[in-house]
Order: C-alpha cells, then structure tokens, then sequence
C-alpha cells in the first residue's frame, strides 16, 4: 500500500516548454509514420499470449498495467492443478511486489519456513536419515539486500492468486460459448480456454493466428490478428514448433514420472518429526524424490526414474503408487489418495531464437528455455523474461521507442537463459553426487537402459525387458542394505563419511544462489555500458551458493536499500528504492544526490525526456546526516514536478549510504529502466553538455540512434 500511494503522488509527468532538438524531433517524426493507429480502440488486438501459465498470467498483468490491451489463449481447457513449480525467488518475489500485494499474499499463504528449509536424506521416511541441508540463512530474512524474502508456493495456488488479479481487472474466462459464434475477435481482455494454436502467419502488418478447438463432438477453427504474438506454452511449445525456431543443448537428460498425492497422515508426521522440502530416499525397494508442497495440507509429489518402453505411464495405476510410496515413507499409511501422474523429461536447451516473424513473435518461459528443475530456475526465469519483455512491448505500442527495442529482450534474456541453463545441469550434477557416493551412479543406470533398447528392443517381448531391467535395478539397490550401508562395514563406513564430506563442502543440490538471482547482469542490450569489459563477463556458474553484492553497474538490478519520504522524515513509514519504479508507466527514474551539478543533470535529463516523449521521474536522495531542516528540491527542478525527495532510513548507523552501496560517489546519478534495471550511469559529474550526454543515452536504450537506419518490421 505504501507504494501505490508513492505511486500515485507521484504520477505523471510535466511537460515544460524547451528548445527543440532535431535528432530526436527526426525520430520522433519516423515513429509516428508507424504508430498511428496502432493502438486505437478499433484496431487490432495489440498483444496475443498463447499459453495460460503462471509465465502468460503474469505478462497479462504486467501489459494490463502499462495500459496495453491484451488476451491469453489456452489449448486447455481448465487450469491445471498439478503443483509443478513451488520455488519462488527472491527476483520473482520482488516483481511480484509490483503486482497488487501478490508478494504478501504469497507470503501470507505460503507454509511456515521452518516446515520446507530443508533438504533431507534418508532411508525412508520413517527410517534413518543420511543427512540433512539447511538452505535458509539469517541473512535470507533480514531484508538488507532484497525487501522481500524467497517463497515456497505451489504452481496451480500461484495460478489461483493470479487469475483473481485478472479478474479483478476485468479479464473474462471464456470456452465452449465461443463454439457457436461466428466471432473472430478476442474479448479485450480475456482467457480463451480450449483452444490450440495451429498456426501462425506474421506480416508487416501484423499476425493472424488460427486456433481450433473440439468440444461435444463439435470442432470449431478461428483465426484472430493481433500486432504482437507472445508465446508463453510450455517447453514443447507450438508456437515455438510453427515458427521453427530449433534448440540447442541437452535433451533428455532424464525421464520421470511426477506422483501428486494427498496424506493428512504423512504431513502430520513429518510436521512433528522431520519438516522438510524435499525427501531424497534411497532403500533396497525404492528410489525417489519426495517435495513436500505443504505438510499442513498433506500435499506431495513423488518424483521417480522413469524407463520407457519397458515401462508404461498406465503401469502407474493407484495401487501401484500406493505401493511405491509406502516403500520410500517406510510404514503403511492410511489416507494416500492419488491425484494425478505425469511422466516428464529433463532437458537443458535454450531455443536459438526468442523472436520470429518480423520480431512480431515473441518466446518467453519454457517456450524460449528448458532447464533441470535443480535451483528452481524454471518458472523464475520465464517470470523475469516478461517483466523484461512487457515495458519494451509497452514502449512500442505507445510510439516511445522503435520495434528495434525488441531485439534487446532477446539478447539480454537468451543471455541469462543460457547461463540459467548452465546453473541449473551443474547443480542436477550436485544431485547425483548424493547416490552416486553411495554406489548407485546413475549414468551407470542410463547405460543399462540405453543398452536393453539398443540390443534386446526389437528381439524379447516387452515384459521380459522389464522383467530384465528391474532385475537389473533391484540388485543394484541392494548397494544401499543395512547390512552393507553402515559404519561397521568398511565399504560403507568409507560410502557415508564421503556422504557427509558433500554436505558439509555445500557440493551437494542446493536451494538458493543469491548471486545469480539477485545479481544477474545484462552486459549489452537497452542499457550504455561502462565499457568495463573485466566485469561484464559473468563467473563460470560453479553450482554452489554465492552471495549477491549490490552494485550499479548498468545492466545490473536497481540495489534495494530502506527509504522514507524526506517531508515524513519523522514517519514510521518507509519503503525500498525499488518501490521508486512505477509499475503503472513506462517511466525511467533518474537517482542524484542533492547537490548544484546533479540538480543541472535533472533539469537537462527533464529535457531531453521531454523531448523523446519518455516519462520521466527524479529522485533526490537525501543521506540522513544531513537531512535535518531540509525542505525540499522543488525550486532547484522548476519548472518540472514529476520529482520526489527521499532519505536513506538506516537500521544502523554503520550501515553504507546509497552511494557507498552502489560503489559511487554522490557526485555521479544512475539512469534506471521500467524494469528497474540501470540502464545508464555517470560516475562524476558532467561539466559540458549534460544534455547531449543523456540524449545520446536515451537514444541509445531506446535503438533511437539506429532507427533511422532500420525498417519498421
């Protein structure tokens, strides 16, 4: 709440008659040629998601806010309640602060931390534990560098809170109704469910998207236009497929079946007993990964090894998952109820392109990137991508910026994804040291696999490979006996101090990677580079936990630090220079300290982005030591208003300043993004032509100083 009422104070932006300057006049004259039209009321849908994950819902909002009319389209026909992702990050937690208090409803929600912080190995459920990881540190909860904590919410409860949201702004869900209408055109805004995308032709002018839907025996085919076509469907995307755009990396790493099932009783045990996230068990009978999605409610997911042909998703009938999930929890359980199997298959692939079609079809989420769940970079990534990817549609459809601008979202986004990947197998690698120290390697088990398909696949019946392969898989389970996995063994006193040795050096999966989460980096894109080439390049991702240190590198995410009005310096009530960045608007902020240089900064900065026709905000920030009798910075910004004056509030008097925390002087003033990345930095102050400075700096992010050189799609 605090920051809808910042946001509101402070929304608009004031335009003050200037001299005219005529690079930016030429390019403001080409856009026009473009723009006109293309977001009135009766034109063409502006923004057509294809696909109704947590990804799509969230770019609805993002889009819904910064005033772009848009729809989701869904080939399902109802929403999925299989948990799926339950990690959130601390990035996604901080987006989500933007989006009408999702952050604190999540929160609020969520199990209490100490029932999923941590990791747990063990024999069973029931039986002895191997060891355990605690993910959580106290500097996790402090909120100094983040102004909110990382979550553990199920998928299909992030999906609940966000469909309210949209409906709250008037999005309609719509089906079968459409069926029997002769309509081609999508409500603005709504959820079509039920309909699949088949193909999609992009022009110059815009994309048509046929979709066909069957319900009742009834088959039913639509083609819908729209100016831009986002597809946010999943790793095996259509959108993707019909645009052929290839991937690039490893594929089928891994299959499994996902088991979601419910157990009062259960959850009531390890409540008391044992509370944790995830259960790697590993016994004579049974080998699986158990996520508690939350102990409260009972709700869990078993992840096991899946081997196909020799085996079959209809060989995972009730009673059969019954019976498995009684061998990892170790004792017979009253209450199971199977809701729903699922096989999947583990790839590591980022596709080789994020934009198709003229740059009018745009990738984000699984459709752009597939990555191990290890470090639950998955659904965090695709969540980052459209917050990157909304201000920039934004900004073309509002005739601020050029469709070049778009090219940015992919070489800024395929940048992390690639990386994500990278994190993501190394830390899967982390994971297979647990069995593999304990003398089950499972590239040994892949080779077993691959060799009964290779030799025996098109010779012996199927139940007779699966009879061979189980053998196979029971006497290698037989490495993890009491009678052999015990400190009275040498064999496996030597397995278990080994064991312990992973733990300990923080080799084994890991939860959190604060550095990356909070500090990834985009070295070229929408942004004016330092040019310091040592620091662009980002650390070879090692798989094990680092700590993020603020910095205000462009590229680099906005540092959070606490801040409080500087006219309710006395207040109780603060905020984070996040909170700075309005979510309503395509609006850049403008950081400076209160001294003479910087206040001429503003002003030129006011000018120039009256120029360019780019909202534009200032903020003073005021250290503490010398706030006292401070009025304000209204007389040195005139004739503009579009500023705000705030003070560092400090939890302790030996805590950095601002400028300290961004590695800066006061002297320097940092150019923010809608994202609430820097797009632009000086570090000292600009003594001839701030003006020309900052016009080639916003021509820059926004591919203005290239327009001309560039056709409009």
């Amino acid at each position: 709440m605090r920051f809808l009422r910042l946001s509101k104070r402070f929304h608009g932006f004031c335009h003050a008659r200037t001299g005219n300057n005529c690079s930016s006049n030429i390019h403001r004259r080409l856009l026009s040629s473009y723009f006109d039209g293309i977001n009135n009321e009766d034109s063409q849908l502006p923004v057509l998601i294809v696909g109704a994950g947590p990804v799509g819902l969230v770019l609805s909002i993002l889009l819904t806010k910064l005033g772009v009319r848009c729809a989701v389209m869904e080939k399902s026909r109802a929403f999925s309640r299989h948990p799926q992702a339950h990690f959130i990050n601390n990035r996604s937690m901080e987006i989500f602060c933007k989006l009408n208090g999702l952050a604190d409803e999540i929160l609020r929600y969520q199990p209490p931390v100490d029932l999923w912080r941590k990791f747990i190995y063990c024999t069973s459920l029931t039986g002895p534990v191997l060891g355990s990881v605690d993910h959580m540190q106290p500097q996790d909860f402090a909120r100094v560098l983040s102004p909110v904590s990382v979550a553990h919410f199920s998928q299909y409860k992030l999906m609940r809170l966000l469909i309210e949201q949209l409906k709250d702004i008037d999005f309609q869900i719509r089906g079968d109704e459409l069926m029997n209408s002769d309509d081609n055109k999508l409500l603005e805004p709504e959820i079509l469910l039920g309909y699949e995308c088949t193909s999609v032709n992009a022009t110059k002018n815009g994309v048509t998207v046929t979709a066909c839907s069957t319900s009742n025996g009834k088959h039913a085919t639509k083609c819908f236009q729209c100016s831009f076509l986002v597809g946010t469907d999943g790793a095996g995307s259509t959108v993707r497929k019909l645009m052929g755009i290839g991937m690039s990396g490893e594929r089928d790493m891994q299959k499994l079946i996902s088991i979601h099932f419910l157990s009062q009783e259960l959850g009531q045990y390890l409540m008391n007993e044992r509370p944790g996230m995830l259960f790697f068990v590993f016994n004579t009978e049974a080998i699986g990964v158990i996520v508690a999605h939350d102990l409260k409610q009972g709700e869990f997911v078993v992840q096991v090894p899946f081997y196909p042909p020799q085996q079959k998703v209809k060989d995972f009938s009730s009673e059969m998952c019954e019976k498995l999930i009684v061998n990892l929890v170790g004792r017979e359980l009253a209450d199971i109820n199977v809701m729903d199997v699922k096989p999947w298959v583990m790839h590591a692939e980022v596709a080789e392109a994020f934009l198709a079609g003229n740059s009018r079809v745009i990738l984000a989420g699984d459709a752009a990137h597939r990555f191990p769940p290890a470090g639950g970079f998955g659904m965090n990534t695709g969540i980052q991508d459209v917050h990157n990817l909304a201000w920039k549609l934004a900004s073309v459809l509002k005739g601020i910026a050029p469709p070049s601008i778009l090219s940015t979202y992919e070489t800024e986004r395929r940048q992390i994804a690639i990386f994500n990947t990278a994190l993501s197998v190394q830390n899967f690698k982390a994971a297979m040291a647990v069995p593999a120290a304990l003398g089950l390697d499972p590239i040994i088990a892949s080779s077993i696999h691959r060799t009964i398909n290779d030799t025996f696949g098109s010779i012996l019946p199927t139940d007779l490979q699966r009879a061979m392969l189980n053998g196979i898989f029971s006497i290698g389970r037989m490495q993890l006996s009491e009678s052999l996995l015990n400190e009275n063994n040498p064999l496996g006193s030597s397995r278990l101090s080994k064991l312990r040795q992973i733990f300990e050096e923080g080799k084994s999966l890991q939860l959190q990677f604060p550095a990356e989460d909070l500090g990834f980096r985009y070295s070229k894109g929408a942004l004016v580079s330092d040019g310091d080439s040592s620091s662009s390049a980002p650390e070879t991702p090692t798989g094990r936990r680092r700590e993020y240190i603020p910095s205000s590198d462009p590229g680099t995410k906005l540092p959070h630090m606490t801040i409080r009005l500087l006219s309710e310096y006395s207040s109780e009530g603060t905020f984070s220079t996040l909170d700075l960045i309005s979510g309503e608007n395509v609006e850049f902020l403008l950081i400076i300290a209160p001294i003479k240089e910087s206040y001429q900064l503003a002003q030129a900065a006011f000018k120039v982005a009256e120029e360019f026709k780019v909202p534009l905000k200032v903020c003073v920030m005021w250290q503490e030591k010398t706030s006292d009798g401070i009025g304000s910075s209204e007389t040195a910004v005139v004739p503009w208003k579009n500023f705000v004056d705030v003070v560092e509030a400090k939890s302790c008097p030996t805590s950095p300043s601002w400028w300290e925390l961004c590695q800066m002087t006061d002297k320097g003033a940092i150019l923010v993004r809608p994202d609430e990345h820097i797009a632009w930095r000086t570090e000292s102050e600009i003594k001839n032509d701030p003006f020309s400075v900052l016009n080639k700096a916003f021509s820059a992010i926004l591919g203005l100083d290239s327009y001309d050189k560039i056709s409009v799609f």
